[in-house]
């Protein structure tokens, strides 16, 4: 039976390790690391070897998926090595076109958990810094310092003026933990009035106040397994401090009108744009819950600590954006550059990505202008809105580059020039179109995490179809 099913998968392509005794077997498992096992029950009468076959295969990294055969009499231990994880089983006697249909399937199954794995990783690597993006010293410390430590559950204390990108960095150390799959849970603490905030942390019963119809469950409920973010944690009042200390301390919230703790498994960041020492000298901020806090201090730079990475923040709001009238990418002036360089920035990073924004909106063409940035800059590059209509002299933006990724300078030209492809590597335009699909279809799938049906809503096609297009049929 052994060389039957051999010569089978030999002859439709697959590369096949045969083995006709438990311990060779056990052995080809590590050394050859197979991507499907298919093996007896019982290899001899004495015990069924394939149930240790079978945990070795599923031990192995990846897991190999295994199809277990088996005699008339053996029914409930198949049973059993389903439950341990055999992807199927086949009762002897069997045809051979029963072997190929459960053996098409497996390896379809496997593909479908390695494309899974695959837009989990991508999801992973895509959300890694999210949208930060710096290559100056001051913000390889933070990626650095954001890399050692994510997969700790310590408490992180954020510090940074507003617009320095504080919530960027909290989600950067969720989908860098192992908490990546559970809720990531924002939350400005100055937003809401205090009995609005503690309601909207903590939960309450129905009856609680004046309008708790129903039972209610808080952000820190909401959050558990996961991290929330407590932004501008500094104007949080006193009853509330003494709330969220506990919660520190005990890992237990109470709801509002409620005496039973429960138990919560979460991550705190915590966010300030103002010093917390000098809420602690006016006595306006706990001390104990400050040093729960500052556990881990990430302080992030104003940009005007940080202007070379200017060019390349410019070049990633533009990333991907053309013009609507002439349908081209937008590129800048080197006199607009010049003016953006020397503004001091006190909004930050989102003062100028609300900067770029504005001159994209009123851009005539896709060059922006000094004349399309806001009226505070135009005196900054020491020349007026008109004579920068007549240059054309466009300012060589760098690539936008993975977070902590050198940049090229803004004032050189690039590099590297794409070549020109070969006839070698030229392919049909059925099969680029195809392969740019598949690319899309891909990151689509990668921003829902992976669920299809969603994929197919947003597409705007079966799901039936897009199985189809995903398996390059078209």
């Amino acid at each position: 039976m052994v060389q039957m099913v051999t010569e089978l998968l030999r002859a439709e392509g697959h590369e096949v390790f045969p083995f006709t005794t438990a311990n060779a077997a056990l052995a080809g498992l590590e050394e050859h690391q197979p991507e499907l096992v298919i093996s007896d029950l019982y290899l001899d009468k004495t015990r069924p070897h394939g149930l240790e076959i079978l945990a070795k295969a599923r031990a192995l990294t990846p897991p190999a998926t295994v199809i277990m055969i088996t005699g008339f009499g053996s029914i409930e231990t198949a049973v059993q090595a389903m439950k341990k994880g055999a992807y199927d089983y086949l009762r002897k006697p069997f045809e051979l076109e029963e072997l190929r249909l459960c053996i098409q399937r497996a390896l379809s199954y496997n593909d479908a958990i390695s494309e899974n794995v695959y837009l989990r990783k991508q999801l992973n690597r895509s959300l890694k810094f999210n949208q930060m993006v710096g290559a100056s010293p001051p913000m390889k410390e933070v990626f650095k310092l954001v890399e050692r430590v994510a997969n700790s559950d310590n408490t992180v204390l954020l510090l940074g003026e507003s617009g320095t990108g504080k919530e960027l960095v909290a989600r950067a150390l969720h989908f860098q933990s192992g908490r990546r799959f559970a809720p990531f849970v924002p939350i400005n603490c100055s937003a809401l009035p205090e009995h609005l905030l503690e309601s909207e942390l903590f939960g309450h019963r129905r009856g609680a106040f004046t309008g708790a119809i129903s039972d209610k469950k808080g952000l820190f409920q909401e959050a558990d397994g996961g991290t929330i973010l407590l932004d501008e944690i500094g104007s949080m009042s006193a009853v509330l401090q003494s709330r969220l200390l506990r919660v520190l301390q005990e890992r237990e919230v109470r709801r509002v009108g409620d005496n039973t703790p429960i138990y919560v498994n979460v991550r705190v960041v915590a966010a300030t744009n103002e010093p917390l020492e000098k809420r602690l000298q006016e006595g306006t901020f706990r001390e104990d819950l400050y040093y729960r806090l500052n556990v881990i201090p990430i302080r992030l730079p104003p940009l005007r600590e940080r202007l070379d990475d200017l060019p390349l923040l410019v070049a990633h709001f533009l990333h991907n954006k053309v013009h609507p009238a002439t349908g081209k990418p937008y590129s800048i002036t080197r006199l607009a550059l010049a003016a953006l360089a020397k503004h001091t920035w006190p909004g930050n990073v989102r003062e100028l990505e609300n900067a770029i924004a504005r001159a994209c909106a009123l851009s005539d063409n896709e060059i922006i202008q000094l004349a399309d940035l806001p009226p505070a800059l135009h005196s900054l590059a020491g020349a007026s809105p008109s004579a920068a209509q007549e240059s054309g002299d466009l300012a060589p933006l760098p690539q936008p580059a993975a977070a902590g990724k050198p940049s090229p300078s803004p004032l050189e030209p690039p590099a590297e020039v794409q070549a020109a492809p070969s006839f070698d590597s030229i392919v049909s335009l059925k099969n680029y179109l195809r392969d740019q699909e598949l690319a899309y279809l891909n990151r689509v799938l990668a921003q829902v995490e992976g669920n299809k049906e969603r994929a197919a809503e947003l597409l705007g096609v079966s799901l039936a179809t897009l199985y189809r297009k995903l398996a390059g049929e078209g």
